[in-house]
């Protein structure tokens, strides 16, 4: 029994002795393994949050090229108002002109009036000069219908052909703007 007793012993005991030697392995073990999975899952991570900053630098970016588009048109519609206003005031004033310009062509005899009506008309051309208006010209020159509007036609061999002849209505524009096209005769 002793041997028995001894036997069963011996195979319990080297049980208990051999499993801590292979726990330890397996622990040792374990946390490389733990680590595997953990090392696999942060470069997934940290390809995540890269793609998160790009996604985030990409809408940074899509932001500041649509304010900078915002700004450019803002400002591009603040001048067109400003030039349609000068426009249109300056549309409201050449009724005037016209009458003055009718004015000048009136024969008088009173030399003061005449000399005052002239001096109104050279003021009123200096204010528009100011503004930055301009006449366009149109007596002797080709038809152009961007400019003129031709309100009558006429043969003449002393005109080439489609020439402005005769002018009855100055026409006016602001920088590339038409604030009003001449009405002019043209010719063959």
């Amino acid at each position: 029994m002793n041997n028995e007793k001894e036997t069963n012993q011996e195979p319990l005991e080297n049980t208990p002795q051999e499993e801590p030697v292979e726990t330890a392995p397996e622990t040792a073990e374990a946390p490389e393994a733990a680590e595997a999975p953990e090392a696999a899952a942060q470069p997934s991570e940290v390809e995540q949050l890269q793609q998160t900053i790009r996604e985030k630098d990409d809408q940074y970016l899509r932001l500041l090229a649509e304010y900078d588009n915002y700004r450019k048109r803002s400002q591009k519609e603040k001048e067109n108002a400003w030039t349609t206003a000068r426009a249109d005031t300056i549309k409201e004033l050449l009724p005037v002109y016209d009458n003055l310009e009718r004015a000048l062509k009136q024969e008088t005899c009173d030399e003061a009036y005449a000399k005052g009506v002239e001096m109104t008309m050279n003021q009123l051309k200096s204010v528009l000069e100011k503004l930055g208006v301009e006449e366009i010209p149109a007596q002797g020159q080709p038809f152009d219908p961007n400019f003129h509007n031709a309100v009558m036609h006429m043969e003449d061999e002393a005109f080439g052909e489609n020439m402005v002849a005769e002018v009855f209505q100055a026409g006016f524009k602001l920088g590339e703007k038409v604030i009003r096209h001449a009405l002019v005769k043209v010719a063959n």
